[in-house]
């Protein structure tokens, strides 16, 4: 969505993002590479540069996470738990 949104919607090379963001080339790369995600400060730098709440930004990410793990959520082991019969009525 960075490539996209602010990279090519602008005719913006890596390098001249990552000046505008005040990042190294790398940092931009590695986000844009998907190997590094989009941190709050990240968000508020692409907010500043380009508008978009950082807040848009951190829900992006966090539904990209969540989305990379519901893919693999059924090879996610946990017991599930179960409250005793007296907590359950407020009775402790």
């Amino acid at each position: 969505m960075v490539r996209q949104d602010c990279l090519e919607k602008n005719g913006l090379s890596v390098t001249d993002a990552a000046r505008i963001l005040g990042v190294d080339r790398q940092t931009l790369s590695n986000l844009l590479n998907a190997r590094s995600g989009i941190s709050p400060e990240m968000a508020v730098r692409l907010e500043k540069a380009f508008g978009t709440p950082a807040r848009e930004w951190l829900i992006r990410q966090l539904d990209y996470e969540l989305a990379e793990v519901m893919r693999r959520a059924d090879e996610i082991e946990v017991e599930s738990f179960h409250a005793p019969a007296d907590e359950r009525r407020g009775e402790a």
